[in-house]
């Protein structure tokens, strides 16, 4: 079943539960697939790392946006967004730890054969690449550059 069927599923799912919560989520995870799919240039249909790529960005807003809010003390705003970051987050692939990032980074820059800060953009690539989806990108690069230094 793909994640566009899934997500219809537990539409419908959260509508007969009377979930709000639940459904906003659900509703703009289907919102983002559907601007990624109709998107100029996109193929016929998403492939799962296309997927995987659109859920992250929508987690990231949620991040950024819960964070904004907090600052500018607006809870009522806050919970809304963590609210739908639980609900994005269900649907992501579990994240790796920090350390089995260092670990995975590590056997990278022993593949490249980076030796300092200079060759950070070699270890970046090729650890994006093989990080995709199961980190995040500032985790990464924080590994990434206290390995190198």
């Amino acid at each position: 079943m793909s994640l566009q069927q899934k997500i219809d599923q537990d539409i419908k799912t959260a509508m007969l539960s009377k979930d709000a919560v639940k459904l906003r989520g659900l509703r703009a995870i289907k919102a983002a697939l559907l601007l990624a799919k109709t998107e100029k240039g996109a193929a016929e249909g998403l492939t799962e790392d296309a997927e995987i790529k659109v859920l992250q960005r929508l987690a990231k807003q949620r991040k950024e946006s819960a964070e904004i809010y907090k600052t500018q003390n607006r809870p009522d705003l806050f919970d809304i967004e963590q609210e739908e970051l639980s609900v994005i987050g269900t649907y992501l692939p579990i994240q790796l730890g920090r350390d089995e990032i260092t670990a995975i980074i590590k056997n990278i820059i022993a593949q490249t054969g980076a030796a300092g800060i200079k060759d950070m953009g070699k270890v970046m690539g090729a650890a994006n690449k093989e990080l995709a989806g199961k980190a995040d990108g500032r985790a990464i690069s924080e590994a990434v550059k206290e390995l190198l230094s």
